[in-house]
């Protein structure tokens, strides 16, 4: 079982020392790479910065983006039931919240979701199991089912099936899997505060075996966990070496029977510098806000398109988010174009 997490460590106080945020963005856009420290610096953007640091990521996210808008749709295909003992998770077995538990769903009713995400106008259909990893029956699963998705529904598809063996991977491919979720997570030094069932490294493993099989890479973290800024850099800097294609950002969303249910230390103004800095770090990488942005970024929430550039529509895994019809109403009253079915 995951230790006790850490006391939340103080916020980037407003007398550190900030930076020039336009001439940061000009340099990232003549192609050069952010420092630690710079990241840090963005983290500890004074509150009275924020704006500047905002239009400074954007001009980079437009550069790269434009004003588009991807959508995503989650499907949690195997609920609960899973070994592993991530403190942040309703679905592990440290967890004592009252979530619906289920084995794979059939085959008609991952074809209902794809057939819905393809309706709410999402370009990519993502189909996630709780587990360690997929069993034989699960792997073939996906083999069978993705063809004929990607045949009705012109969706791209996203695995999150787990930890990958080299040959899990190379099946799934071969199926027609676009890409892999398998978040980092947290830094490698935070790792062990969250979960002791398996590691850092065996993630990073699961990651290269994806990208070994001509996958694109899916890999984000979640913020809020009791770890230090200075661990979210680690995780932006490492993600970006690691040359992934799709960076989701979570802010832990603590849902009560779970060992980090009672944390809540984030505000939408902390939200805003973290999706600044990811922007910044991995400027030409789609940059996705997810789980938990309806509860922490709050009234801000049309703000963090301006740093990032995709988003899920719909529900989660567990926990609900906005309705639809509110998040194409967001994106057009930014004057963004949301990217429908990969057009």
């Amino acid at each position: 079982m995951p230790t006790e997490a850490a006391p939340a460590p103080p916020r980037p106080a407003d007398a550190a020392p900030s930076l020039d945020w336009r001439a940061l963005a000009d340099a990232v856009l003549a192609g050069g790479r952010l420092t630690e420290a710079e990241a840090r610096a963005v983290l500890a953007c004074p509150d009275d910065e924020l704006l500047a640091l905002i239009d400074a990521a954007y001009r980079v996210r437009r550069t790269h983006f434009g004003k588009r808008v991807q959508m995503y749709f989650l499907m949690n295909a195997k609920s609960g039931l899973c070994p592993e003992d991530c403190a942040y998770c309703s679905q592990s077995k440290v967890s004592d919240a009252e979530i619906p538990k289920y084995n794979l769903l059939s085959r008609d009713k991952l074809l209902e979701g794809a057939r819905l995400a393809a309706e709410r106008g999402a370009c990519t259909y993502c189909i996630v199991i709780s587990a360690r990893g997929p069993n034989e029956r699960e792997v073939r699963a996906v083999e069978e089912i993705v063809p004929q998705i990607k045949a009705e529904h012109n969706l791209k598809v996203c695995a999150c099936l787990g930890l990958l063996t080299d040959e899990q991977a190379r099946r799934i491919a071969a199926a027609g899997v676009d890409r892999v979720n398998h978040n980092l997570n947290t830094s490698d030094r935070y790792y062990a505060q969250i979960c002791t069932t398996h590691t850092h490294a065996d993630r990073v493993a699961t990651l290269t075996a994806v990208r070994d099989a001509g996958m694109e890479l899916c890999s984000g973290g979640i913020i809020g966990m009791g770890e230090e800024p200075d661990d979210v850099v680690q995780m932006a800097l490492q993600l970006r070496d690691l040359g992934v294609h799709s960076i989701p950002v979570n802010f832990l969303n603590s849902i009560e029977g779970t060992p980090l249910g009672q944390r809540d230390e984030l505000d939408p103004r902390y939200c805003l510098k973290v999706l600044a800095m990811f922007r910044l770090t991995n400027p030409d990488r789609e940059i996705r806000i997810a789980g938990g942005r309806e509860l922490h970024l709050r009234s801000l929430q049309a703000m963090g398109l301006y740093l990032a550039n995709s988003i899920f529509v719909g529900d989660y895994l567990t926990t609900s988010g906005q309705p639809p019809q509110a998040d194409y109403d967001m994106i057009q009253d930014l004057g963004f174009e949301p990217v429908v079915n990969g057009e």
